[in-house]
């Protein structure tokens, strides 16, 4: 199986994309497994709300926001790093 850890080896910006809650709740129990938290320490699973999340290398996840959403649907870089989408229903089902 793959994980989340692994997306942190890519060469740039990693955007995550979930498709539906159910997929949402998986992302969001996985990278809480895997030891990542929001920027300010809360737990993944206390927070929902969005179908785009930011992963950092500090093993941070964070919101898009409105201009990351604009960035996922038309962008290839954010500054000086290449734009990395993952739609996370095909990464975990190894369709990548």
């Amino acid at each position: 199986m793959r994980n989340i850890s692994e997306l942190l080896n890519q060469n740039g910006r990693v955007y995550v994309y979930l498709s539906s809650e159910e997929i949402c709740n998986r992302f969001l129990h996985d990278t809480e497994k895997e030891g990542f938290t929001f920027c300010d320490g809360v737990k993944p699973t206390e927070r929902k709300g969005a179908d785009i999340y930011a992963l950092n290398q500090n093993r941070t996840i964070n919101y898009v926001g409105f201009i990351g959403y604009i960035s996922f649907q038309s962008a290839k870089k954010i500054g000086n790093q290449k734009l990395v989408k993952i739609d996370y229903e095909k990464y975990i089902s190894a369709d990548l």
